[in-house]
C-alpha cells in the first residue's frame, strides 16, 4: 500500500467546504486515511475543549466494545471514559454542521450512501489505553468513516496517547502511521479497513471521536444512532 498524502497536502476546509474536500476524498478513495493539522478553526477548538472541561466527570460513562446486546465492558480492552454529544452547546451544534458538510460532500465524491455522523468527548486519563481494535461490529455493522479530532493542549510525545493505524488484517503488522493527538489535528479512516489503537496516555488526553454510518434499517424504521 503506498504512503497517504502528508497533513500538509489537504487544505483547511470547514462548512460548505467546496472543493477543499477533495484532497480527503481522494485520501479516502486511494489509501484510506489521512491525517488533517488543522480542519477547524482555533476559536471553535477552544470552545470544544471549554464544554468539554466544563462537564462533570460522573456524567462520562466507562467506554464498551460492541453496541446494543452485544456490549461488553472490558477493562482490559479499552479503559477510556466517554459522553455522547449532540447540539445542545453550540460549540458542539457547529462541530456537527462540520460534520454534516463533510458527510454530504464525501457521498457527492466516493458515493459511500453515509446516513448520518454520531460522536462523543473521549477521556484518557493517566494510564488509560485502547487495545488494537476494528470500529466493526459484528452482525450488521454499519460504522464506514471514523473520524478522531483531538483537543489535548500543548502535547509533547512525553505524554504518550498516540493513534496507531495498521494495514488491513492480512496485510502485515507494522503499523502504517503514528498520529500524535496535537490539539486541532484530525484522523479520518475507513472504519471496517484498519485495525487501530491508542498507546497509553500519561497525562489526560481529550479528543471528539465520531462515525459517518450508514442506514442498516430495513421498511420505515431507521437504525438508531447508538
Amino acid at each position: 500500500m503506498n504512503p497517504a498524502p502528508s497533513a500538509a497536502e489537504a487544505r483547511e476546509f470547514g462548512p460548505g467546504g467546496g472543493d477543499s474536500l477533495d484532497p480527503i476524498a481522494a485520501a479516502l478513495r486511494e489509501h484510506g486515511y489521512i491525517v488533517l493539522p488543522a480542519p477547524l478553526p482555533p476559536a471553535l477548538l477552544g470552545a470544544l475543549l471549554r464544554h468539554f472541561k466544563s462537564i462533570d466527570r460522573e456524567r462520562f460513562r466507562r467506554a464498551g466494545i460492541g453496541r446494543h446486546e452485544d456490549l461488553q465492558l472490558n477493562r482490559f480492552v479499552r479503559t477510556d471514559e466517554i459522553f455522547w454529544l449532540d447540539k445542545s452547546n453550540p460549540a458542539v451544534s457547529a462541530y456537527l454542521d462540520w460534520a454534516e458538510a463533510l458527510r454530504l460532500g464525501l457521498n457527492r465524491r466516493l458515493f459511500l450512501g453515509l446516513f448520518d455522523y454520531e460522536c462523543h468527548y473521549a477521556h484518557y486519563d493517566r494510564g488509560a489505553y485502547y487495545k488494537k481494535h476494528l470500529d466493526a461490529f459484528k452482525n450488521g455493522t454499519n460504522r464506514v468513516v471514523s473520524t478522531v479530532l483531538y483537543l489535548t493542549p500543548n502535547w509533547q510525545p512525553q505524554d504518550g496517547g498516540e493513534l496507531v493505524i495498521y494495514p488491513p488484517e492480512g496485510s502485515g503488522e507494522e503499523p502504517l502511521i503514528r498520529v500524535a493527538p496535537r490539539f486541532g489535528q484530525m484522523a479520518i479512516f475507513l472504519s471496517e479497513e484498519f485495525p487501530h489503537e491508542v498507546l497509553t496516555v500519561h497525562r489526560p488526553r481529550y479528543s471528539v471521536t465520531g462515525w459517518f454510518r450508514v442506514n442498516n434499517s430495513l421498511g420505515e424504521t431507521i437504525d438508531p444512532a447508538r
